[in-house]
């Protein structure tokens, strides 16, 4: 991989990770416009599916810096019937908002790992992702008019942020993009369009944390860590160019959704993988440099 390619998927990255576009779907794309070979014949193919992954930590660490506050200030809100409430309780209260992202994150987390091989299957097949982009672009032209029903009162509880963990699942196809997967789950749930964003800006920092532990985790076991090595210097250009990246997109996501809905990013999806779907047919190939 070279720096060129690192820095172009990094953008990428960056850009789609928090928009309900599919980052991993762009990413995919991204690979085959630039010719890169995943096939098990290129002794580079793991660390190019590798870094696709470990580069969402820079993503995430741009959540953690805008929403600081959320992620270091405990709950200080009062507990009702504190006095006579168990300390179990009172811990659950005071970390509410981890264990809120605990309980949404273990669904993905479960069926991330009985599935996980079939879902690096699914990585390497241009066509799911175009499939998926389509049909999701056609759910969001009318998502709005579905779920735009929350209000500000309505407050994320256990049950609320299971269910909304259970449409993160629905992500693990390529394609669907987990960010609109969480936001409808949020908004089927009576969030407001900004809310359902925000959770699931922070539902994505333990998703991907665990994402890129456990690949690295799979390179260590299988003696991967010459590899990374090698390749640290790029790793570590990917992960600052995908956080500073991620940065301006989730400002001017979140205005963008509140002021205007899903619509816009429906009819991009629809376009997008339209032409990758018809590209092929008219005898064009997805690879512009060989």
């Amino acid at each position: 991989m070279s720096w060129i390619e690192a820095i172009i998927i990094a953008i990428v990255e960056g850009l789609t990770e928090f928009l309900p576009v599919s980052s991993t779907g762009h990413m995919i794309i991204t690979e085959n416009l630039l010719g890169m070979d995943l096939s098990d014949a290129n002794p580079e193919s793991e660390f190019i599916k590798a870094f696709t992954v470990i580069i969402q930590f820079g993503a995430i660490l741009s959540v953690v810096v805008l929403y600081w506050k959320r992620f270091f200030v405990l709950n200080n809100e009062p507990l009702a019937k504190a006095d006579s409430a168990p300390v179990w309780k009172k811990l659950l209260h005071k970390f509410d908002f981890y264990w809120k992202l605990l309980l949404a994150f273990l669904p993905a987390a479960v069926l991330g790992l009985v599935f996980s091989d079939k879902i690096d299957e699914l990585l390497g097949d241009v066509r799911v992702v175009a499939v998926m982009l389509v049909v999701g672009g056609v759910f969001m032209l009318f998502c709005d008019k579905l779920f735009n029903h929350g209000t500000e009162d309505t407050k994320i509880d256990e049950t609320r942020a299971i269910k909304i963990g259970f449409f993160q699942c629905i992500a693990m196809i390529p394609g669907v993009s987990r960010s609109m997967a969480t936001i409808v789950g949020g908004m089927q749930q009576g969030l407001t369009r900004k809310r359902a964003a925000e959770f699931s800006f922070f539902l994505a920092v333990p998703t991907m944390f665990a994402a890129t532990a456990y690949k690295l985790l799979k390179l260590f076991l299988s003696g991967g860590v010459e590899m990374l090595s090698s390749h640290l210097a790029v790793l570590i250009i990917g992960n600052m160019v995908a956080f500073l990246v991620a940065l301006a997109a989730i400002k001017g996501f979140i205005s963008f959704l509140t002021k205007y809905g899903f619509k816009a990013f429906g009819w991009y999806r629809i376009v997008v993988g339209a032409v990758i779907l018809v590209l092929p047919l008219l005898g064009y190939s997805l690879q512009m440099v060989d």
